[in-house]
């Protein structure tokens, strides 16, 4: 039987307290009408506290800014949201779990007509969704201002309402990606031109959520060099670019980095087997989190309207276990795997592959 173990150690990081290495990934479901949480978004954070994943990371929640939704139903990080993240919470500390809320901005993916103010356009740095398409509002430094004022709060209100962390979303084409994106930021102010000019958004954001939640809250980003965009895009080329780019998030507060691949399994780059996590372990010192296609045997194909990719049958994982003993990365998110089976995990530890269940995404509508 395969050695599960490096699975099933303790992990700990300032705020976060786990029972083992294994988090739920942020899965966007638009299952809260309103922009409300329900009673049945808290049986659904509930029912995988209750089957021992180790962190759930909510589904993106949009910060308390009028163009930071993209998609109806949503839930939303502020107002009446607010008393519904509570009851997920209480439900997840009730079942013995531990969860932080991924704050989310979608930027320029935002059309016309999505809610709650179907009239605000989308914001970006340069108004692009994508290099030289234009397609919504271009911020201006009040705009900015205002943004990363609305995460400052966000993670504010996560901490008062019991959560355990908070993850800033930072990939996958979404505001602050597109900031770091040189193809989709081509501003001539000091938010343009240098990686780490860049990174200055990003670097505010992160700063102001550190003076709104103390020392001892734990900090998780969230960034990719892939976009929905463009699976191709990348941020840097090269071990050297990626220290530039990760050191002056280090300083400005990130305590863990949720590091997005498709693949978990590839590297990153030539001449190493190490994926983007364990490089970015290995350049900050910092924990890191992986993620890519965990336990199923086709990617995640799109972001774009939320898809899900096809259909997927369970595989082995020993190539996880293999890198997860070799100290490669720190912890591992399970996406889909998850979503499709609650009790994935328990699954796992008891040796009862071949109870797992193929993920399909014509069931999402059942998922809970």
């Amino acid at each position: 039987m395969t050695d599960t173990s490096p699975l099933f150690r303790p992990f700990e990081c300032k705020s976060l307290q786990l029972a083992n290495r294994v988090a739920m990934a942020p899965m966007t479901r638009m299952r809260s009408p309103n922009y409300i949480p329900n009673d049945e978004v808290v049986a659904y954070y509930r029912r995988r506290a209750e089957a021992g994943v180790g962190l759930l990371i909510t589904e993106g929640t949009t910060v308390n800014h009028k163009a930071a939704n993209g998609y109806e139903q949503v839930p939303a990080f502020h107002g009446a949201a607010l008393d519904g993240w509570k009851q997920v919470v209480e439900a997840v500390h009730g079942a013995g779990g531990k969860i932080i809320p991924q704050l989310w901005h979608v930027g320029s993916v935002r059309r016309p007509g999505i809610g709650p103010d179907k009239d605000v356009p989308g914001y970006s740095p340069c108004g692009m969704v994508k290099p030289g398409k234009v397609v919504g509002h271009a911020m201006s430094k009040e705009d900015i201002d205002d943004v990363v004022r609305a995460f400052a709060e966000g993670a504010r209100d996560a901490k008062a309402l019991g959560f355990d962390g908070v993850e800033i979303h930072g990939a996958h084409g979404y505001l602050i990606d597109q900031f770091f994106w040189e193809g989709t930021n081509q501003r001539d102010d000091e938010y343009g031109g240098s990686l780490e000019n860049r990174s200055r958004f990003a670097v505010e954001i992160i700063r102001a959520v550190r003076a709104a939640v103390g020392e001892d809250f734990a900090i998780v980003l969230r960034y990719s060099q892939w976009k929905q965009q463009d699976y191709s895009a990348r941020l840097v080329q090269t071990p050297e670019e990626l220290g530039r780019f990760l050191a002056p998030l280090v300083e400005a507060g990130v305590d863990i980095f949720h590091c997005s691949t498709r693949r978990f399994w590839e590297p990153e780059f030539d001449g190493s087997d190490l994926n983007l996590a364990g490089w970015t372990k290995k350049l900050t010192g910092k924990p890191t989190m992986s993620v890519g296609s965990v336990g199923l045997d086709d990617d995640f194909i799109g972001e774009a309207g939320m898809a899900m990719g096809g259909d997927a049958a369970p595989v082995g994982i020993d190539e996880l276990l293999r890198r997860m003993a070799a100290d490669e990365f720190d912890l591992v998110a399970v996406g889909r795997a998850l979503l499709q089976d609650p009790q994935w995990l328990e699954k796992i530890r008891a040796g009862r592959s071949e109870e797992l269940t193929p993920f399909n995404k014509m069931s999402l509508a059942n998922y809970f």
